[in-house]
């Protein structure tokens, strides 16, 4: 602990319990976590939630564990060894476990520093969503070319179009409620907001697909020469299933790339995180918050993900 003296050795936190509705139960006294020599303890003060976290990752821990991949807050105890800023900053965290408790130890490589005046909120949507659209949109490239979004209004996916735009792309965005959901897709950055990747004559030269299924093929099957397709989510129940002949390089459709990756065990976060949150208080990204209220609340807005009744991103506020 570098010498330093905390408040308390006791916390609250979310932790998986099977026989509760929403798969965890808030227990108010838990040992606070004691950090390693290359780990900040970070007092938290909001919960990003995330829709795989939410229906499938908390039901494949051991009960009694601290869930949770983001989540921002406040230093209270510095890194042993020097590294990550200094107690008093202000943090986006994020890691496989443990987010969801008034504190947290987190590798100080994995921590993004905000400014000051920064909403924890807004910071706390940022590792998964807008981590992840930042990684896939390294991966295909953006000044100056044609990148569709799957799944554009998920957390993800607004990250996604937001990014793009800022990166000079010519961004498509594919909701199935162009509608509904195409005039705030376009505020976002969207230039064309269709309901299928087919939908789409012109060549694309990348694709951030969250869906998978019918969308991923559509869309790989849209790739220009070279082009890139990034598969990260699945948010369909259906199989992906390529016809015969889709990875076929005639008439031109060469040099094609489907790509995954892990955001978990990646490269460090800590350098995106700090940008990222740099973004959200200049108020050139938006963190699209449409679900908040206290952690005491967890389990409607646990429901209204596996619902699919949200789009955009749900915070938590830890009190």
């Amino acid at each position: 602990m570098a010498g330093a003296r905390l408040m308390a050795d006791r916390m609250a936190a979310l932790v998986t319990d099977r026989t509760s509705r929403a798969g965890v139960t808030l227990v108010p006294d838990l040992p606070v976590p004691v950090p390693a020599p290359n780990e900040a303890l970070v007092r938290i003060r909001a919960i990003g939630l995330n829709f795989g976290e939410v229906n499938t990752g908390i039901h494949v821990m051991d009960e009694g564990l601290v869930p949770g991949w983001d989540s921002a807050g406040v230093v209270e105890v510095a890194a042993a060894d020097g590294s990550g800023p200094p107690a008093g900053s202000l943090v986006v965290t994020h890691g496989a476990t443990g987010g969801w408790a008034e504190y947290r130890a987190v590798a100080t490589d994995w921590l993004g520093v905000a400014p000051p005046e920064t909403d924890p909120g807004a910071l706390a949507t940022i590792p998964v969503a807008a981590g992840t659209a930042l990684r896939a949109l390294q991966l295909t490239g953006t000044l100056g070319r044609r990148i569709m979004v799957t799944g554009a209004t998920g957390g993800v996916g607004r990250y996604a179009v937001q990014l793009a735009h800022q990166g000079g792309a010519y961004v498509i965005a594919v909701t199935r409620s162009p509608d509904k959901h195409g005039e705030r897709l376009r505020e976002l950055g969207a230039d064309d907001v269709v309901a299928r990747p087919g939908d789409v004559d012109e060549p694309l030269d990348g694709v951030i697909d969250l869906v998978a299924g019918d969308h991923l093929v559509e869309a790989y099957v849209g790739l220009a020469p070279g082009g890139k397709l990034v598969a990260v989510g699945h948010a369909t129940a259906t199989e992906t299933t390529f016809p015969v002949g889709a990875f076929h390089a005639h008439d031109g459709r060469h040099d094609r790339t489907l790509v995954t990756f892990h955001l978990h065990q990646g490269t460090p976060l800590g350098a995106d995180l700090t940008l990222l949150a740099s973004q959200i208080a200049a108020r050139k990204l938006d963190a699209e918050v449409t679900w908040r209220d206290s952690w005491k609340n967890a389990e409607a807005a646990f429901a209204a993900l596996r619902a699919g009744a949200l789009h955009g991103k749900a915070v938590l506020d830890v009190p």
